[in-house]
């Protein structure tokens, strides 16, 4: 069996997630990176204040462990609401999603995450709750079915997606605002490490930082749990304090290479070049032959391996870039560029 990802981030375990929790800015001003992103919500939360009333409904698309959940938890508190979480798959009746509707206040926040793995018969059910805030919820069955038009008070409803496509459109269309987050850049994810550090009153210098930041594949969530991996490696190791010798070593240690990459971003890369020929290759085939879900290298793999430009996507399927190559020291067919590995 395969060691866990440090870099994955659809499963998070309890006592992981209350130090994302603990490291989460509490607003507006507070959250670092998606500039543009913050300016527009801040004049949609203004003008919402302004009126007194809830803020619209709004859509979170984008990579996993991009800050969909935290900038959600960042809007209720910029509206001194309550946050109600829960997750697409989560929801398998209706009544289910009835006991949260009807115990949401006035302008509370009802966070979706995965919407788009919500069921066909709670999509429809959210419909008329999005937009007439209120719902039809019939009682009994057959001869004593009986339809109950039930009130909701004018709440907001926040969906996060990393497939924002698999949307139905009767549902993207009932969101008035959306939004997009797209991978951080190096020198945003080091103040993000920097902030993280201080909160976990860990002592780092500015090159280690740096360092983490150009290894968390462009991603907040990976900065912060590399942090904590280099943290506790420099506590058993060294001195408590981090410093580049000691991060070198920790990423080492963690299969993190100069790019970001783990092991199977590696191995992946290394069955595209070397046994498909640098492809094209389905997606499905590099499934079977790698032993993963084809969900896993969808949503957790591929998303970054295209932003960096390893990885292309065709008509015919996956390729493998001369760069992705040249990377890990190795040859693609018919080129004739061969560098050291990293």
């Amino acid at each position: 069996m395969s060691r866990e990802r440090v870099v994955t981030l659809n499963q998070i375990e309890p006592e992981e997630d209350s130090l994302q929790l603990s490291l989460r800015p509490k607003s507006l001003d507070e959250y670092i990176g998606q500039n543009e992103l913050r300016g527009k919500l801040k004049v949609a939360l203004d003008a919402a204040r302004q009126r007194q009333e809830a803020i619209e409904h709004i859509l979170f698309y984008g990579p996993p462990g991009l800050g969909k959940t935290t900038l959600a938890h960042i809007i209720a508190n910029e509206m001194g609401s309550k946050l109600y979480a829960t997750a697409g798959p989560a929801l398998h009746r209706t009544g289910d999603l009835m006991g949260i509707l009807t115990t949401l206040k006035q302008g509370d926040v009802l966070f979706i995450d995965e919407i788009h793995r919500l069921s066909p018969s709670i999509e429809e059910f959210l419909y008329p709750a999005m937009e007439d805030f209120k719902v039809d919820f019939v009682v009994d069955k057959g001869a004593f079915a009986k339809v109950i038009n039930v009130p909701l008070e004018r709440f907001t409803l926040i969906g996060a997606t990393t497939r924002a496509g698999m949307l139905s459109a009767p549902l993207r269309d009932r969101f008035g605002l959306y939004y997009h987050i797209d991978f951080y850049p190096p020198e945003e994810l080091k103040q993000i490490v920097l902030r993280s550090s201080k909160l976990l009153e860990t002592t780092i210098d500015s090159e280690s930082a740096g360092d983490i930041a150009g290894r968390a594949r462009g991603t907040p969530r990976v900065a912060n749990r590399l942090l904590r991996r280099v943290r506790d490696y420099a506590a058993v190791k060294g001195d408590g304090i981090i410093e580049t010798a000691i991060t070198c070593k920790a990423l080492e240690a963690e299969g993190i290479d100069s790019a970001g990459l783990d092991p199977l971003d590696r191995k992946l890369l290394k069955v595209v070049i070397e046994y498909y020929k640098g492809g094209p290759v389905g997606i499905e085939a590099l499934g079977a032959t790698l032993n993963e879900e084809i969900d896993t290298l969808v949503d957790m793999v591929e998303p970054f391996l295209l932003k960096i430009g390893y990885i292309q996507r065709t008509n015919r399927g996956r390729m493998a870039s001369d760069s992705a190559a040249r990377h890990l020291g190795l040859k693609l067919p018919g080129s004739s560029n061969q560098q050291s590995m990293f």
